[in-house]
């Protein structure tokens, strides 16, 4: 498992795998709610915010003096910022009403620095397996230095899995892609060093990352084309900046910010009526899909309306909200296709038709890998039972209130990305 013999053994009360929102909120519950500061974590990557330290590593000194800001062009939450946000840590200053990545990002640090969590981290540290000790009724965790490949032990009475769902970006499925000779960039891994002014660009996918895409990069573009699968009921914005006056307003009104976060609350709670099968709900989704398609085909070009209109009724699949895709794809330099790819040359990509598109960088927008939960770590219960082994003999992953399970003690699983955008299978929003 590494190139050196384990060290001493380490010893916390509690321990998380992974820094991200669940950490985060685990880090703060946790002191908040019991006065427990007995915690440590462990993240592979070298700054906390899981989904959105979408950034390259950068030695662990730097995390204390800047937050990472490298991120996909356009990236942002497609949740308003009022209720994508911890009910204990209200954030009277967003500056728009659905935030952008950066902004996150220095929101999730400013929580982590309120809590002394920082100091409970350990970055470049990645988990492969934990096992629960039977007679030290302790959990053991194995973890490798990502620097220098070397192995240390950590034990602990707790154990909590942060570590998300989108962490592993899916194969594309592309053959040929090894012998492509620019940059093949994976939205969820954004290099920001790779150029694309006048370049030619193929871009795979159309979920919401790939619609947050387009509009920020077709400019820079010699040439812009988007290669599409399937459609998205994609609808009217609902982001605008937020005036320095309601910042003023949230942050010395006593009770607004909570008014407000109620009242995003109840909006966006009003889209479940949707989801019933019965003919009030049904009467509903025609209502929408309607007022969608008629946004549609006012916005975009009218030659993508079989391109962008879904054939399936709305809530089928996560919607977008328009964050200018569709008023981009009016610009010169921009193609969409649903031609499938069926190879990859060193200069081109070649469809299903027989035609060839020139490219000179290719950018992935083809969301995550989320049918395996912590991938790529064993998990050892008692008498040695494996999670997979756990989850095989109920025909599928099952858990009690969704995180814990019976023969794994003190072992808690946490999704904190459900709460919005990132979800999505298709291309990340962060």
């Amino acid at each position: 498992m590494g190139r050196q013999e384990e060290q001493a053994v380490g010893y916390s009360q509690f321990a998380c795998i992974g820094s991200g929102v669940s950490a985060i909120a685990l880090g703060a519950t946790l002191k908040r709610w019991y006065g427990i500061t007995d915690v440590h974590f462990f993240e592979r990557h070298s700054a906390l915010g899981g989904t959105y330290a979408n950034a390259p590593r950068h030695p662990a000194r730097l995390l204390r003096q800047r937050a990472l800001t490298l991120d996909a062009p356009g990236c942002a939450c497609d949740v308003p910022s009022l209720l994508y946000s911890f009910s204990f840590a209200p954030n009277p200053k967003w500056t728009r009403v659905l935030a952008s990545a950066s902004e996150l990002l220095a929101y999730l640090r400013d929580v982590a620095d309120d809590y002394d969590l920082l100091s409970k981290m350990t970055f470049g540290a990645e988990v492969k397996r934990c096992e629960w000790i039977q007679q030290s009724q302790r959990w053991r965790i194995h973890v490798r230095n990502v620097d220098d490949d070397t192995m240390s032990v950590h034990e602990c009475r707790f154990l909590f899995a942060g570590s998300g769902a989108l962490v592993t970006p899916r194969d594309p499925g592309m053959p040929g892609l090894e012998s492509f000779n620019g940059p093949v960039v994976q939205a969820a891994r954004w290099q920001p060093d790779v150029k694309l002014q006048d370049k030619n660009v193929v871009l795979v996918g159309n979920g919401c990352t790939a619609a947050q895409i387009v509009p920020n990069i077709v400019s820079e573009t010699k040439h812009l084309t988007q290669f599409v699968r399937s459609k998205h009921w994609i609808i009217p914005p609902i982001d605008f900046p937020t005036s320095s006056s309601l910042q003023w307003a949230f942050e010395h009104v006593p009770g607004l910010l909570a008014v407000a976060r109620f009242a995003v609350y109840l909006y966006a709670e009003n889209d479940m009526r949707g989801f019933y099968m019965t003919r009030a709900a049904a009467r509903f989704r025609a209502q929408r899909e309607a007022s969608t398609a008629r946004y549609v085909r006012k916005t975009a070009p009218a030659k993508y309306y079989d391109l962008l209109i879904p054939d399936f009724e709305i809530g089928c699949k996560r919607r977008i909200f328009d964050p200018g895709y569709l008023k981009a794809l009016h610009a010169p330099n921009l193609d969409v296709t649903d031609d499938p790819i069926t190879e990859v040359l060193p200069d081109a990509v070649r469809t299903k038709s027989g035609a060839t598109t020139k490219a000179d960088v290719i950018v992935l927008a083809t969301g995550y890998s989320t049918n395996s939960f912590m991938a790529g770590i064993e998990v050892d219960g008692r008498n040695g039972v494996t999670m997979d082994e756990h989850w095989e003999s109920f025909d599928g992953p099952e858990a009690y209130n969704c995180c814990a399970m019976n023969e794994f003690p003190n072992f808690f699983m946490l999704l904190g990305e459900s709460l919005g955008s990132p979800a999505d299978v298709d291309g990340r929003t962060c």
